[in-house]
Parts: C-alpha cells; sequence; structure tokens
C-alpha cells in the first residue's frame, strides 16, 4: 500500500514514512492510492473479533512495512480494557429504538481523540526505536488534540510534543489537563488567537521543509493519516453492535469542526461498510454546513470565529476537507492545489455548486449536514438527561440534535459521543443545575500548577521556541 499527496505531488511513500512526515512535500495531505474494498465475507468474519483484533484487520490493510505480529501486539497494547474502560472499547448505548450513541471517551483524556492517539504514542515509539531516531511533535489543539496527544506521548523515548492551543478559548478543565502536566518531554504553547492561528503555524513549520528536516518535525493532528485511520475501526466497531447482518445498513452523526472524526467515517464506507448516511453536525461555526448545503467553502478570518459552548468545534478552516473534496474531485490533485494551495488564500472562498461531481456527491458519498446553536445543546442535554437519565457533554449534544432531524425509518442512528461532560462543565450547570460527574483521578486538576508559554500567533516565534528546546 502506498500513500499520495492530495496535491499530486508525484512521491509514492509507505505508511511509516508517512507516519513520522505529517504533511506532503507540497503541503497536501497523504492518502492511500485506493480503498481497500471489503466485501460480506470479510465483514461476517470481523463481526465477532475484539475491538484490539478488529483493530489489526482494518490497519493491516493499509500498513504493509511493519511484520504482522508488530502490529498485532501494538493493537493489544493499545485497546485494553485497563485503559479505556469496557472490554468493548467503544460501546455502543441504545436512547430508543433507532437512536445510539457510540461511547468514545472511557481513554485517559475522557474524549474521543484518544481512539487513535493512544494508538499512535505506540506506534511512534515502535517505529523510532526501530530506526534510532527522535521526533519533535508539532500539534495544534482546539481543546481535545492537545490532551490527547499529551497523555499519549508522555514519557515516550524519542519524541518531544510541542502543542500550540488558543489562548483562553479552552475550557478550564480542558487548560488544566494539558498545563498541568510536568513532564519534561512536554511543551505547551497558548497562541494569543483562536485554533485556525495555530493551525496556520502548523502548517507553516511542516512547509518549511529545512526547518522540518532539521529539527525533525512530525505531527499529531488529524492531518496524520495514522491517526485517521486508526479513526476508521470504531465504525465498523459501531455498525457492528448496532446490526445483527451485513445486510442491514445504518446511518452515523459527527460533531465535526476539523472533518477528521467524519473523514474516517467517509473511509469506512468507501471500503464497503453499509453506511447509508454521513451526517455532519457544526456548531455556530457552520462552515462544513454551509458547504454541503450550498458547494460553497467560505472560511472565516479570525475575528468571525464565534466562541461558543461546543469550543472543539470553534474551527472555520477544516484541515481534513481537502481528503474529501480529492475524493470528490476524482482525485485530481492539481485542481485540489489549485482550490486549497492558491484560491482559498486568495479569495478565502472556493464554489463548486455548479460542478457535476458535487451535485453528484450527495448521493455517491452519503454527505448531508446539519447546525446547531447554544439554545439547541442546552435543550439537547437538558431533554437527554430528563428522558435517558444519560448526561452528554455540548459537543455531543450538537450531534444528538442533528442526528434526530434526519433519522430515518429502518436505518440505525449511531451518534458519535465526543467528551465526557466534565470537560465542559459550566454548559452542563446550565442546562441541568449541577456539576457532572468527575473521575476521581482528575479531582482538584484546575488547581495544579500550570506550565505553558504565551505567544504571539507568529510562526518564527514557534520556531524559535522549538530550536531552543531542541538543543
Amino acid at each position: 500500500m502506498l500513500y499520495v499527496s492530495t496535491r499530486g505531488h508525484a512521491d509514492r511513500k509507505h505508511f511509516c514514512e508517512i507516519l513520522l512526515e505529517g504533511l506532503a512535500p507540497d503541503g497536501g495531505l497523504y492518502l492511500p492510492e485506493r480503498y481497500p474494498q471489503v466485501d460480506a465475507a470479510t465483514l461476517g468474519r470481523w463481526r465477532g473479533l475484539p475491538y484490539a483484533d478488529l483493530a489489526f484487520e482494518i490497519l493491516s490493510l493499509y500498513i504493509d512495512d511493519i511484520p504482522a505480529a508488530d502490529l498485532r501486539a501494538i493493537c493489544r497494547k493499545t485497546y485494553t480494557p485497563e485503559i479505556f474502560g469496557t472490554p468493548q472499547i467503544a460501546p455502543l448505548k441504545r436512547l430508543e429504538p433507532g437512536l445510539y450513541l457510540q461511547g468514545l471517551s472511557n481513554g485517559p483524556t475522557l474524549a474521543f481523540k484518544d481512539m487513535a492517539m493512544q494508538l499512535l504514542g505506540n506506534l511512534f515509539e515502535y517505529e523510532l526505536a526501530r530506526r534510532g531516531e527522535e521526533l519533535n511533535i508539532l500539534g495544534a489543539t482546539s481543546g481535545d488534540t492537545g490532551s490527547a496527544a499529551e497523555y499519549a506521548m508522555r514519557g515516550k523515548k524519542g519524541v518531544r510534543v510541542f502543542m500550540t492551543s488558543p489562548h483562553g478559548r479552552m475550557s478550564p478543565f480542558q487548560q488544566a489537563q494539558m498545563f498541568s502536566l510536568q513532564d519534561a518531554n512536554i511543551h505547551n504553547i497558548a497562541v494569543e488567537g483562536v485554533f485556525d492561528d495555530c493551525q496556520d503555524i502548523v502548517k507553516a513549520v511542516s512547509n518549511d521543509l529545512e526547518f522540518k528536516r532539521r529539527y525533525r518535525i512530525g505531527t499529531v493532528n488529524s492531518i496524520n493519516w495514522a491517526r485517521l485511520v486508526a479513526q476508521v475501526v470504531y465504525y465498523f466497531a459501531g455498525y457492528f453492535q448496532a446490526t445483527r447482518s451485513n445486510e442491514e445498513r445504518v446511518s452515523f452523526t459527527v460533531p465535526s469542526g476539523n472533518f477528521g472524526n467524519i473523514c474516517a467515517g467517509h473511509v469506512a464506507r468507501m471500503m464497503g461498510l453499509p453506511v447509508d448516511r454521513l451526517v455532519l453536525a457544526t456548531n455556530e461555526n457552520d462552515v462544513l454546513d454551509e458547504f454541503f448545503r450550498t458547494g460553497v467553502y467560505r472560511v472565516r478570518a479570525a475575528a468571525d470565529t464565534q466562541e461558543t459552548s461546543s469550543p472543539s468545534m470553534d474551527i472555520s478552516k477544516a484541515s481534513n476537507f481537502e481528503r474529501f473534496v480529492f475524493d470528490l474531485l476524482g482525485r485530481d490533485g492539481a485542481r485540489v492545489k489549485s482550490l486549497f494551495g492558491e484560491q482559498l488564500g486568495r479569495d478565502g472562498r472556493f464554489d463548486l455548486s455548479a460542478d457535476p461531481a458535487f451535485k453528484q456527491g450527495r448521493e455517491r458519498y452519503g454527505f448531508t449536514s446539519g447546525k446547531s446553536t447554544h439554545a439547541d445543546r442546552i435543550a439537547t442535554i437538558r431533554d437527554t438527561h430528563e428522558r435517558f437519565n444519560v448526561t452528554i457533554d455540548t459537543h455531543t449534544a450538537d450531534g444528538l440534535k442533528v442526528a434526530r432531524e434526519h433519522l430515518a425509518p429502518g436505518v440505525p442512528m449511531i451518534v458519535l459521543e465526543t467528551a465526557l461532560p466534565i470537560k465542559f462543565a459550566a454548559s452542563i450547570v446550565e442546562a441541568l443545575g449541577h456539576e457532572p460527574e468527575r473521575p476521581a483521578k482528575f479531582e482538584g486538576i484546575e488547581q495544579l500548577p500550570k506550565r505553558v508559554t504565551v505567544m504571539p500567533a507568529d510562526a518564527q516565534a514557534v520556531k524559535g521556541f522549538i530550536a531552543r528546546h531542541c538543543g
């Protein structure tokens, strides 16, 4: 299995090369040359597998440069009940007939990002040890990626983490999870700006090829294909739990800001998983909903990116969206390069509404979308607690609200849960009048000493910080 850039670069690379590289040399994102096809017989064979073994089966279709025995051991080391809280790892909870929540937030940092990040940490450690090399990870987070990455990488040999986040824009719990870590290989950078500024810095540093090579810069954001392919696994796991036979179809609703989580669903569907609809849910920052309704992709300036009560989706430039557009446009790398590498930077938008590919895309790829507001999510949290005695976080509430608008008779709808509610306690108090349950290990975390550096939204300043700490 070889990987190509969405922007048409001539190189073809193996998995372990792109694992450590992040962005392609032309600024594009990596995708496999083809999506492996999974037939009914294979689905039948996979249906009864434990999660770790299902992960091995799926990942082995994309990874041919790690020996099978080693890859299986990495999967079994990663996906354990001790780390993820349940034998199912990603358990399904039935709310009512035809409507389910898939629990993805039982890992170390209480967010779905752990599902992929724990694997990524083990893959990094394995490959760096095999090469005798070190890696400096540069990331951007709007809330959950940062803590998931830091908890996965803390103490790992050969790895340093430099994590940027928007200063003051995460919840107090999210900030405390990251900034309270005292491990020498973990560095937190609070950027004076919004998440998109952080993401732009990561891309700018990654596109400085000389600096990237000199300081061995890698990434854990979902621009890293390894993270995205790990997320494909729980779509299969959710499908198997919601169905009894492989003739049945299901739909998934996914709260989405950066398009990584739902892009994994797109990959699963392209592989042959019987998915009817992929329903994308946004908050007030509705760039993606606008595209799927109109065909216009219009990024917002930092000043126009709203600060909401589902802050992990306060994003107006969806990095992984480029992967979907690459598939949508028939894998035309030159056109994707023109749209994302040139037109978006110049005009802040592009319009595919008149393109036949956009018109056919809804049926071919199964996407639909909707948006949710603060009032919607508060009402959904309250309703879900009153009717089902289940407390959900604000992002999951966005998903559940939009899911109800797209229910279809006879097709189970699975809403991907994104985080435990304690991460957004203020909104839970507003909705329910009391604090959400807090795991014992996080008691008093907001009062712990913080280790963080505040700096302007400037790629050169971040480069200097990395250079000083890699001496």
